[in-house]
């Protein structure tokens, strides 16, 4: 009888539910994806994100036997104190009962983490920090997402819903995040922050790599945009520093693309932002490796 090597890992977003297989050397063994289909019922969606995953065992040629769970990662938090699935932006979910939901469809243990928690600990398990044992990572995207890993645990708080560093503040009553609240981190350093910034400065369309690629060819208003996005973004890490002093810091999502552009001036203002730089260093901050497979291999092994 072969015995359960292999892990099942779902990763939920708001346009595709991807699952996949992957064995005890964090290797993908089988992957599938469908649409999530946002706006439906909770029903159909979880019945869907069984299915995928069901397809994706089937794919690598196993049967449920031969995995030890199901870890899916979400873009909300499972207070493990009332064990609801607190708040999915991307599809409107409020407080939902999802291990009732989810439970059912599939007979293997369940466990549901923070997306971006699940990307850390896949960059932590198998990425850009497996030689490290504590790691912070934040990615940089349409919104900023971020997680701690202490002792090669996933730190989560007391009520398994800390770690939001995206949302912690930057500038005492400043620009409007998402989130409702002023002045968040996400405001000024995710994706979306720099294109806004860049539109309402050139009064142009531009993405998050168009602003770099001008600042790169001398381009004086992107160079200004960069500068003040990097500032922001160091100040923000140099607080995460002093509270944690992480080994390394990993930066994932789309402006980390950047390369040198963001790593290069990032790194250097960190040595001038952190308190006990000059006596006791800087922890390194460098791209993560692994893309989007960091959330599925993170929360493939969740259980």
């Amino acid at each position: 009888m072969q015995s359960k090597k292999f892990h099942l890992g779902l990763d939920v977003g708001g346009t595709n539910l991807v699952a996949g297989v992957i064995d005890e050397q964090y290797q993908i063994v089988a992957k599938c994806s469908c649409p999530a289909g946002a706006g439906r019922s909770i029903e159909e969606i979880t019945d869907d994100m069984a299915a995928v995953s069901s397809e994706a065992v089937r794919k690598a040629g196993l049967t449920m036997n031969d995995i030890s769970g199901w870890g899916i990662g979400m873009p909300s938090c499972v207070n493990k104190k009332t064990n609801l699935l607190v708040h999915a932006n991307c599809f409107g979910w409020k407080n939902v009962p999802i291990y009732d939901y989810l439970e059912p469809l599939l007979p293997l243990p369940i466990k549901i983490d923070n997306d971006a928690n699940c990307a850390t600990y896949g960059e932590a398990l198998a990425g850009a920090a497996k030689d490290y044992d504590n790691v912070l990572m934040l990615t940089l995207g349409t919104g900023v997402g971020g997680g701690i890993i202490i002792d090669k645990k996933i730190y989560k708080g007391a009520d398994g819903m800390g770690a939001e560093l995206g949302h912690t503040k930057l500038v005492f009553n400043g620009e409007l995040c998402t989130c409702g609240q002023r002045g968040c981190l996400e405001a000024y350093c995710s994706a979306t922050a720099l294109i806004r910034h860049a539109q309402e400065a050139t009064g142009k369309d531009m993405d998050a790599k168009m602003v770099f690629d001008g600042a790169k060819a001398g381009d004086a208003q992107c160079k200004v945009l960069v500068d003040d996005y990097i500032a922001h973004l160091a100040a923000g890490i140099s607080s995460f520093i002093t509270i944690f002093r992480p080994e390394v810091i990993i930066l994932g999502g789309g402006v980390a693309n950047a390369g040198d552009a963001l790593f290069r001036p990032l790194n250097e203002q960190l040595k001038d932002y952190t308190f006990g730089a000059a006596e006791i260093g800087v922890p390194p901050v460098i791209p993560a490796t692994l893309g989007n497979d960091a959330g599925l291999i993170g929360a493939a092994f969740l259980i």
